[in-house]
């Protein structure tokens, strides 16, 4: 067993060499874009200050290291690194400055979670880009909000944290933990393989009344064109 200060002083070394592979791997990957001291280049914005969890969510989802030729918008795309290589990363960033800490299992997990109120913030605060279920959709200049089905808790509590791309950022002033944790357990209720869509056909997942008013609008539309061709072809009968 390690004394209280020996256990620190073990702790501290394991840090010191987690950070040293993250920085060789940063030398590597990511300095041509990022500065050799993540202070940003032309080609890429500095790192300094962004935390563990941008590092997490952006490596962890492939969308770093960059295609070098891309679109107008970073895709997710199977990543490259290995989630200890990911950690080591995290850590030599967040060595260069402080920023959101990747989040604990605690924080994103379902114990707990309000899935009403969950739907509630996500409407409120979500669903103006990445639609009512969190099926994504299309922004300007060719951008868009990726879909969120199949996206890992901890990768959206993330999102949420650092705002990646074109996304705001939700810090705790503004979602709290909790309200964080709310949001992912609504998804996780909307998107599971067991929910079925109330109002039958998707139609974007608007629910049922949306959906409801979208049928009778067309139904309505298809009845009133049906009518005004059977009278034009009645008319013209009765003229020869």
């Amino acid at each position: 067993m390690f004394a209280p200060a020996d256990q620190a002083q073990a702790d501290e070394t394991a840090q010191s060499l987690t950070i040293e592979e993250g920085k060789k791997l940063y030398s590597v990957g990511c300095a041509s874009c990022h500065g050799t001291g993540g202070q940003g280049t032309s080609d890429g914005p500095s790192l300094v200050g962004v935390g563990a969890a941008a590092v997490d969510f952006q490596v962890g989802t492939g969308r770093m290291p960059a295609a070098t030729s891309q679109g107008p918008q970073v895709p997710a795309k199977k990543n490259i690194y290995s989630q200890a290589e990911i950690d080591q990363l995290a850590a030599f960033i967040a060595s260069l400055g402080a920023g959101p800490s990747v989040p604990t299992e605690e924080q994103y997990g379902p114990e707990g979670a309000d899935i009403a109120k969950g739907g509630e913030l996500f409407r409120t605060n979500c669903a103006q880009c990445h639609n009512f279920t969190g099926k994504g959709g299309a922004l300007t200049h060719g951008k868009y909000a990726p879909e969120l089905e199949g996206v890992s808790p901890k990768h959206i509590y993330e999102a949420m944290q650092t705002g990646p791309q074109n996304m705001p950022s939700f810090p705790d002033t503004t979602l709290s933990e909790k309200n964080k944790k709310d949001i992912i357990a609504y998804l996780d209720a909307v998107n599971g393989s067991k929910t079925e869509s109330p109002g039958g056909l998707e139609l974007g997942g608007l629910g049922p009344v949306s959906e409801g008013l979208f049928g009778w609008i067309f139904g309505l539309g298809g009845l009133i064109a049906v009518a005004v061709w059977v009278a034009a072809r009645t008319a013209k009968a009765k003229k020869s």
